[in-house]
């Protein structure tokens, strides 16, 4: 009996590796056109280059290299395989630069410590890799996107180096984020409550939120959220089923890549800057940028605070500036309402106007 079971549990083990090897090539789909001819000047590109004496990987995409560059910082988890269910359509626009940070899926390294991923550290890094971008691509300014807990670095970056960036965008804005987690927990433990969940209402109730955040709640604060359609996007209802296996079945990553990918998320938790990101107001340390800034938030976003980020937009001073609501959207607009993303980007965004922003 126990070599029967040894030998099922050595037989699935196997299936389920060669399964994930076939679904793990590695490489970046190209462009083509109706003739299955690579589009002439497209680019799909998975590159390392050194930043900061540290190598760090990034995927470029791209319809024409002549469009202008945009630097996409990711929330601490790079999701560049979740255009494969959520198609942005950005590469239209823009050569869109998905760069996983110091120390996260491509770029990271078991010898990274803690310690070496600083405010400071990153900072550095966002300006050279931006300086190479603008470098390889000819362009003077380049555009930059910070998404989550990439835009806690990303504000300070636009407010510190202005002149690198035609203009500056949050996804996800974030502002005063130990007050977001607690308006969240509030709203998630009152939604609970009304639902009749016993068992996640004994959880939360049990982890309650005074001045930190407790452990026990980190555990199930993903859960809690996702379960109630108010974090990552509307319709995931679970990190495991909505993230986890869909990053698995992305042909674009190598195997080994999408270990490291989860390996960074287990040993940096939310983000490597967490304890800096919750315990920073940046409502009052970044209030004025000198190039165009545009808040795009979903309505339904409770992993930073809608109402957070509204109150800060409209205290924050910059010499053009636009608030977008995406009534259908939780904490990613540009893979849950992609179409209305493209049109701002389209009519505001490049042009420096805010017809389409909320009034």
């Amino acid at each position: 009996m126990i070599y029967t079971l040894l030998w099922l549990t050595t037989a699935i083990t196997l299936i389920v590796v060669g399964v994930l090897l076939i679904y793990s090539p590695g490489k970046v789909n190209p462009y083509l056109d109706e003739n299955g001819t690579k589009i002439e000047g497209s680019i799909s590109e998975k590159i390392f280059v050194t930043i900061g004496g540290v190598q760090q990987g990034m995927i470029i995409k791209s319809k024409s290299s002549q469009n202008p560059v945009l630097l996409y910082l990711h929330g601490g988890m790079p999701d560049y395989f979740l255009t494969q269910r959520y198609p942005t359509g950005l590469e239209d626009i823009f050569t869109v630069v998905w760069w996983d940070q110091r120390g996260s899926g491509l770029s990271y390294n078991p010898k990274i410590t803690k310690e070496s991923i600083s405010l400071v550290q990153l900072l550095s890094d966002i300006a050279e890799i931006t300086n190479y971008l603008r470098a390889r691509f000819g362009q003077e300014k380049i555009y930059l996107l910070g998404r989550s807990g990439g835009s806690f670095p990303g504000i300070q970056a636009a407010a510190k180096m202005p002149w690198l960036y035609h203009a500056y965008i949050g996804i996800g804005q974030m502002s005063d984020q130990l007050q977001s987690e607690k308006l969240a927990f509030e709203y998630i433990l009152k939604e609970y409550r009304a639902q009749g969940n016993r068992k996640m209402v004994q959880k939360l109730e049990s982890s309650p939120i005074l001045d930190d955040l407790p452990p026990p709640y980190l555990k199930i604060r993903d859960t809690a959220m996702h379960s109630m359609g108010i974090g990552t996007t509307r319709d995931m209802k679970s990190v495991v089923s909505g993230m986890f296996f869909p990053s698995l079945m992305f042909r674009e990553y190598t195997l080994k890549e999408k270990y490291k990918l989860w390996r960074a998320k287990a040993r940096w938790g939310i983000h490597p800057l967490w304890e800096r990101i919750k315990n920073t107001d940046l409502s009052g340390e970044i209030r004025e940028l000198n190039i165009p800034v545009y808040f795009l938030h979903g309505r339904y976003d409770h992993t930073v605070s809608y109402s957070l980020t509204k109150s800060y937009f409209e205290e924050l001073h910059a010499p053009v500036k636009g608030f977008y609501t995406f009534e259908h959207s939780a904490h990613s607009p540009h893979f849950e309402e992609p179409e209305r993303v493209r049109e701002i980007i389209e009519k505001d965004i490049l042009q420096g106007k805010t017809l389409l922003a909320d009034k």
